[in-house]
């Protein structure tokens, strides 16, 4: 009776060990779609960036006395570039303070893209059109590779998060903490006042 009471223990902690490593596997394959596609989001972060220091020589060469603008622009850019990329998925704070940059940003070229319609000449140059065009194709890559870091940060919290999987990501302290999403910028629930 007692070998029985033993076989069932052992077949009962041999299905919890096989639980508990497909738990954490499937975590691992989880945690990896949410860093591979945080790659790809810095990625288009970076071709952003690249594209910036050519949009404003542009501009500055047709609208030479705005440069609290180019300035800001400048600052922005560089406030984004000291940002540590390191490890921003599992850090909700630098992730924060990531998007925050980035943000500062867009409210920058924004305001160099008024600065432009001043200037007619400077829009209907070939060298402003194709920057501007590849800079707003930038943007939208960014809309959707952060729409998809989110859809990817939702798998991996909802698994994260479902029993009994809570429990065995607990015992790995932070290598599985919940991820960030990206949120939409501070006022972006207002629509834009438009003037004639």
């Amino acid at each position: 009776m007692s070998k029985w009471i033993l076989g069932g223990i052992v077949v009962v902690a041999l299905i919890a060990a096989m639980s508990g490593v497909g738990t954490y596997n499937a975590l691992v394959a989880l945690d990896q779609g949410v860093q591979a596609q945080w790659a790809q989001v810095e990625n288009v972060y970076q071709r952003r960036a690249d594209l910036i220091p050519n949009l404003v020589e542009t501009v500055k060469g047709a609208a030479a006395f705005e440069t609290d603008t180019f300035t800001a622009v400048t600052e922005a850019r560089s406030k984004v570039g000291q940002i540590n990329a390191g490890d921003l998925a599992n850090n909700p704070e630098a992730f924060a303070r990531f998007q925050q940059a980035q943000d500062g940003l867009s409210s920058a070229l924004s305001r160099l893209m008024v600065v432009v319609e001043k200037y007619p000449d400077l829009k209907a140059t070939q060298n402003f059109r194709d920057l501007q065009a590849q800079l707003e194709g930038t943007e939208n890559r960014i809309a959707v590779e952060r729409k998809r870091f989110n859809e990817t940060a939702q798998a991996f919290n909802t698994k994260r998060m479902s029993f009994p999987t809570v429990i065995i990501a607990g015992f790995f302290g932070s290598r599985f903490n919940e991820k960030p999403y990206f949120k939409a910028q501070a006022g972006a629930e207002r629509a834009p006042a438009v003037r004639f």
